[in-house]
């Protein structure tokens, strides 16, 4: 449960870092890079320990990474939608169900 918790929250952090520029068309590229880069070492001081403790654990690097994804889409979904105001499409509810579905295979015994 731990690893979830924090690769929830170092998405967060990805998640700002990677789009939060994508409204501030004015600023310069280079400071969106320097301030996206100083957000990123939050999610690397969260994900490094969420995939070791998962790992540790038993959770394999598949596994592992097929959870990150799925976590990933559905903070990524919420930043979209609320930040950036975009819309959201039925089409990308049935893609998260196929990734579901991935992860469902990705830990079947």
């Amino acid at each position: 449960m731990r690893t979830v918790i924090l690769l929830v929250f170092s998405n967060v952090f990805m998640t700002i870092a990677w789009y939060w520029h994508l409204k501030e068309k004015g600023l310069a590229l280079w400071k969106a890079i320097l301030i996206s880069w100083g957000i990123a070492f939050f999610e690397y001081c969260l994900t490094v320990p969420a995939n070791r403790y998962g790992y540790k654990d038993g959770i394999n690097a598949f596994q592992l990474k097929m959870v990150q994804e799925v976590i990933t889409l559905v903070i990524f979904s919420f930043f979209a939608v609320l930040y950036l105001k975009e819309p959201f499409h039925w089409r990308y509810l049935v893609s998260f169900l196929f990734l579901i579905g991935a992860v469902y295979f990705a830990f079947k015994k």
